[in-house]
């Protein structure tokens, strides 16, 4: 079964648009903040590092993703060095509420970028800011 799901999760990233890829991070980025959250309340402290490192590794990633000839990707880059180090302060002090606060953050770039995909229609021509 686990690799008939890495199989359709490769299958789908490979055939995604750069705009759709931009979703599953922030998706996948939300994911793992929030199973950290869980770890921190479970007290499963491996739990809590690992996906507080998953959720930065995304970060960085959208940030290399960046274009920085444009502002509005200057400014993104800023919120992400920002939500990165809100990452590090809530797996290091096990705060719930510097995570709670980078899922709100992610959740609000999301829901901008879902906007964004819908306005150009096939969101397959939306790319990396």
């Amino acid at each position: 079964m686990q690799q008939a799901q890495n199989s359709y999760l490769h299958t789908k990233v490979q055939t995604s648009s750069p705009g759709q890829l931009t979703l599953m991070l922030y998706n996948g980025c939300l994911k793992f903040i929030k199973l950290a959250v869980i770890s921190i309340e479970k007290r499963d402290y491996e739990g809590k590092h690992v996906n507080f490192v998953k959720a930065q590794n995304i970060i960085e990633e959208l940030q290399s993703t960046l274009k920085m000839e444009y502002e509005l990707s200057v400014q993104l880059s800023q919120l992400y060095t920002f939500i990165n180090q809100k990452l590090i302060e809530a797996n290091v002090k096990q705060d719930i509420k510097a995570a709670e606060d980078c899922i709100h953050l992610i959740s609000e770039l999301r829901d901008t970028w879902v906007e964004a995909l819908k306005e150009l229609g096939q969101g397959g021509m939306v790319s990396s800011l």
